[in-house]
């Protein structure tokens, strides 16, 4: 078990004071069997009522609303957890789908929904041809395939950090050849969707001690990954950006269908257009 403290600021300045509408936070990790969060404090500057909900997806969600203008705002969000995640996962995947391709059960397929869909229109099958290059036989070992294909996106796709908002389509990252995480993890997640599996997008933290792993400086960062569900075994986590199976460094905070439902922090001012000056993140992922 490591104990882990996270500090995630998020500091917007002004050239004069504003108005701050409601904001959205999502930043409280997403708790399990394999991670237990001990405390999470949320201070805002100004000061503002928070209120808590989930969402459809059972993710913790904030709104801020604030009584005050200000020529600046920051968003501090600190979390104590305990991540017992093991490095090298052994899972059970069930028997119907231990080879590709199996049959979700119908309740399965039911509740999947979406999930199994893929999210960005693909006229010409270019994705789904691209994914069924990774398939060596019929049948071939489920696992495998899944491995070889969060493999594929990482030799494919250069990693290139993006400041600028918004994801790339797949088939944007596939004629680039360059991405960030969140492009590595919906192109992986929508390959696999083409295949028929289930899959989510997940963004959340990447722990990082040893300054090895790519997306991250300093021992960590905010990361996007993805999730495939396996009969049996269940949402198994694949970081192509990492070419890693499992969550030992991963810290999710959100589960989503759509990599834009993911956004930890968003909302809006009311000012002039030229009253914004800056925005720095500053995240820090601690043992």
């Amino acid at each position: 078990m490591i104990p882990l403290q996270i500090r995630h600021t998020t500091t917007y300045r002004f050239h004069r004071p504003v108005t701050f509408g409601p904001h959205r936070l999502m930043l409280r990790p997403r708790e399990s069997r394999d991670l237990r969060v001990m405390s999470n404090q949320v201070t805002l500057t100004p000061a503002a009522t928070v209120t808590w909900a989930q969402d459809v997806f059972g993710n913790a969600v904030a709104t801020a609303t604030f009584a005050f203008a200000g020529d600046h705002l920051v968003i501090d969000s600190t979390t104590q957890l305990h991540l017992d995640a093991v490095p090298w996962p052994v899972f059970a995947i069930a028997g119907s789908a231990v080879s590709f391709p199996f049959r979700y059960s119908d309740d399965e397929w039911t509740d999947l929904g979406a999930l199994a869909t893929p999210q960005f229109p693909d006229a010409s099958g270019r994705l789904r041809n691209w994914a069924q290059g990774f398939v060596r036989g019929n049948p071939t070992d489920t696992l495998s395939l899944l491995k070889d294909l969060s493999a594929g996106v990482s030799q494919r796709i250069s990693y290139q950090s993006r400041d600028e908002e918004g994801t790339q389509s797949p088939t944007q990252t596939l004629d680039r050849g360059w991405g960030s995480c969140r492009d590595f993890a919906v192109l992986f997640a929508e390959t696999a969707r083409s295949l028929g599996f289930g899959a989510r997008i997940v963004s959340g933290y990447l722990y990082n001690p040893a300054g090895s792993l790519v997306g991250t400086a300093g021992t960590g960062s905010t990361h996007a990954w993805a999730e495939v569900f396996v009969p049996g075994a269940g949402w198994i986590p694949f970081d192509p950006t990492n070419r890693s199976m499992g969550g030992f460094n991963l810290i999710p905070v959100a589960v989503v269908r759509d990599i834009r439902q993911a956004i930890p922090v968003q909302g809006i001012f009311v000012g002039d257009g030229a009253a914004f000056r800056d925005m720095r993140v500053d995240v820090q992922v601690t043992a």
